[in-house]
């Protein structure tokens, strides 16, 4: 799954959301989940896979990020909860 994608971690369900934007989501929920990535998803534990998004071109991707992280929480939380309503890790999912 080496396409651009836009991804949504949480720290637990209705927890901390940290929105993030990749050209290898396998990989780079790993980078996260590993710590080796710091900042805001490294220092809130965000390492679960709540909601992911993938896109033909990096553009779209980016565009979609800037858009989700100026949505208000709530619009967040309904959007994980359309497809994902039990919070579940969409980690394994990727393989």
């Amino acid at each position: 799954m080496k396409s651009p994608a836009i991804y949504i971690l949480s720290n637990r369900p209705n927890g901390v959301l940290y929105i993030g934007v990749t050209s290898n989501l396998p990989n780079r929920i790993w980078q996260h989940r590993r710590g080796y990535l710091d900042g805001f998803s490294k220092q809130y534990r965000t390492h679960l896979l709540v909601y992911y998004e993938q896109f033909d071109d990096m553009h779209s991707a980016i565009a979609r990020e800037k858009q989700l992280k100026h949505w208000k929480r709530t619009w967040k939380i309904e959007l994980i909860e359309r497809t994902n309503p039990d919070w579940l890790d969409l980690y394994s999912s990727l393989f």
